[in-house]
């Protein structure tokens, strides 16, 4: 299942990206920016306007860089990121096989987790370190469970080089396992995991872009306080607010691929209610769609959780509620995942498709180290390369910067700008934004698609 899963999911994620399915959000910033570091250069993200690390503090990326001496392959990161994410199914089916007794059983919960509809979509979702993280969460419960305390501490460690907010799922997971398994081992997962987030974000991410957290604009009702605020003054507006837009299916969507099985004994599943949580209230609309990478690290919770259940069912019984895991994986991961016969459906370009051979045919006349603006999905095929922007970044700018709200002023990279690469038909805005520019630039090709400019 790993192996079918590690193929199909590279092949397909290839196949996107070939034809410029993939986007400077979120694959070609990743691409530039450890690029530039395998190159011995400060990983300055110029797709986004600020350093690598101060998007996110994935210093996981460091370990791809040897990949990126020997690996030319703009599509690297895809096959990667499938591999890592069917990884993880391994030690789902060691915990559960510890747990149950049953190697049958065991293959059952890998599959279950390989066929849960977020995982499916995180893989199908640009590039993002998050997808690490389903792998490493379910490494750290398995290592935990087996008192394989080296493997545990790896996958801990690796854990918070993911991103600064993975803490809310291993503080709770540092509680389980000091309650269940070994108290003090659990207690300082909990402690290490919560400095490191405070470091994180007060140090690391503050000294890269200058504010600690971009994102209290997702918290709702005017920050942290306004939440507080409201659910003690104003509950049924919190309730109201929880029940609206999909938060509810949500929900339901991450929790009913694994038939509710988990509430049996709902101790190591409530691992990722923080998390969940988190996404629920978050007014960023993404955190709370299943097909996108916020999710991830709640799965192995949600699976091993439902292994950690069966656990305690008799024989019969377990016989029963496996029965009704296996009908409920099938069943939502045919409604809502990405996978061969579900009823999702998704569509792309080929490598062979006019607009994408066209695309290859501009895209050779721009030197490999010409400062570049380029439409969005050109710049992940681009974007090994020091100084390259998405258009209208520079010459207007657009989700660029610590403040990716701030907009419409000219960047100060706009004149050195060498060349411009984008599409033949331009919409109202996009094209208001050239008509400015465009005087200083001359055409050096154009074809049925594309146009590529060279400055005078």
């Amino acid at each position: 299942m790993v192996v079918m899963y590690a193929t199909y999911f590279s092949v397909r994620t290839v196949g996107v990206h070939n034809g410029l399915g993939s986007s400077a959000y979120d694959f070609g910033l990743y691409d530039q920016g450890i690029w530039l570091l395998s190159r011995g250069h400060s990983p300055f993200v110029t797709l986004m306007g600020r350093n690598l690390f101060g998007d996110h503090s994935s210093f996981i990326l460091v370990l791809l860089i040897p990949l990126y001496w020997v690996v030319s392959s703009t599509a690297l990161l895809f096959i990667v990121q499938s591999i890592v994410i069917a990884v993880g199914a391994l030690p789902v089916y060691w915990f559960s096989r510890d747990r149950l007794r049953s190697e049958a059983l065991a293959a059952v919960m890998a599959g279950v987790y390989l066929m849960h509809p977020s995982i499916g979509w995180t893989n199908l979702e640009n590039f993002h370190p998050d997808a690490a993280l389903g792998t490493l969460v379910a490494l750290a419960v398995w290592s935990a469970n087996a008192k394989r305390w080296g493997w545990y501490w790896v996958a801990v460690g690796l854990s918070l080089t993911v991103k600064e907010d993975v803490a809310f799922v291993l503080i709770p997971l540092g509680i389980w396992v000091a309650f269940r398994i070994d108290r003090k081992r659990g207690l300082l997962t909990s402690i290490v995991s919560l400095v490191t987030m405070l470091m994180m974000f007060l140090v690391v991410m503050r000294s890269f872009t200058g504010i600690a957290f971009r994102n209290s604009w997702r918290i709702p009702f005017g920050g942290l306080t306004g939440l507080i605020k409201t659910t003690f003054t104003q509950p049924t507006k919190l309730a109201s607010y929880l029940w609206s837009e999909d938060r509810p299916m949500y929900v339901w969507q991450m929790l009913a691929s694994a038939g509710f099985v988990f509430l049996i004994e709902p101790s190591l599943a409530a691992v990722g209610v923080m998390m969940l949580a988190s996404n629920v209230l978050s007014t960023f609309w993404y955190q709370h769609q299943i097909q996108y990478h916020y999710s991830i690290i709640i799965v192995p919770c949600v699976v091993m959780g439902s292994a950690w259940a069966l656990g305690r069912l008799s024989r019969p019984a377990r016989r029963w509620a496996s029965a009704l895991l296996i009908v409920s994986s099938l069943v939502c991961g045919y409604l809502w995942s990405p996978l061969p016969l579900a009823r999702s459906k998704t569509t792309s370009w080929n490598s062979q498709t006019a607009p994408v051979v066209a695309a290859r045919e501009a895209i050779a006349y721009v030197p490999d180290d010409a400062v570049l603006s380029a439409f969005h999905s050109i710049t992940a095929q681009m974007a090994r390369r020091k100084v390259i922007y998405s258009f209208p970044n520079p010459f207007v700018r657009n989700l660029y910067g610590p403040d990716v709200f701030a907009g419409g002023d000219r960047l100060p990279g706009a004149d050195q700008v060498e060349f411009v690469l984008l599409p033949r038909d331009l919409d109202q805005k996009a094209q208001e934004v050239w008509d400015a520019e465009k005087d200083a630039f001359r055409i050096v090709h154009e074809n049925g698609w594309w146009v590529v400019y060279q400055r005078k």
